[in-house]
């Protein structure tokens, strides 16, 4: 085994090692809305469940100099935001949202995608996703020094789902109907493979 030391790298040699092992990581493309009312754009790979009860999800949003990124400021001024998962039939459209746009530019407009509204949420979702979560802002941790680094790790709580029709059955999802993608290294991206079961020892 390679023996490395966190310490003795750089930034970017860590996050190298981080998202080469931690694969796949799911995508979720979320929209926040701006304070001159932009509606923003914007896809994480650090998102994950934290809880079923009640239905929590997590958002780290890097920051880039101690820069926040519009989402996470979006976020916590105005609590809301919706959060998507990214599938086959949209992971080019999202792909274009990941480009830098200034503050006052929509990069739900730039990519052509179709703003939907929410029932519970002011911020509008996205029409090309076959899953979406309206979210309100749970709790905010500050990482890191927050000046030269950081992360704005945010826990959002569901409100409310919205799924496809198409892929939900018997209230579960069909994982090959919604073809969700994963995230890996550098430019590379993973659609479900095969499928086998374990049963959990009792």
């Amino acid at each position: 085994m390679i023996q490395i030391d966190p310490t003795q790298q750089t930034e970017r040699e860590n996050y190298k090692v981080l998202i080469g092992s931690i694969i796949p990581r799911p995508i979720a493309f979320v929209t926040s809305v701006a304070s001159n009312n932009v509606l923003n754009g914007a896809p994480f790979s650090y998102f994950n469940i934290v809880s079923s009860n009640p239905p929590m999800i997590s958002l780290a949003i890097q920051r880039s100099n101690g820069v926040q990124k519009d989402t996470a400021r979006n976020i916590i001024q105005e609590k809301e935001f919706v959060v998507h998962i990214v599938d086959e039939d949209n992971v080019e459209k999202v792909n274009q949202t990941a480009r830098s746009l200034p503050s006052d530019q929509s990069e739900i407009e730039m990519a052509q995608l179709t703003p939907v509204k929410s029932i519970q949420v002011s911020v509008p979702g996205i029409k090309e996703a076959k899953v979406r979560m309206e979210c309100t802002l749970e709790h905010l941790l500050v990482l890191g020094d927050g000046e030269h680094d950081g992360c704005d790790l945010i826990i959002g709580k569901v409100i409310q789902f919205h799924v496809d029709e198409a892929i939900y059955k018997d209230g579960k999802i069909d994982p090959k109907g919604l073809g969700a993608v994963s995230r890996l290294a550098g430019h590379s991206y993973a659609k479900i493979g095969d499928i086998f079961s374990i049963e959990r020892p009792v």
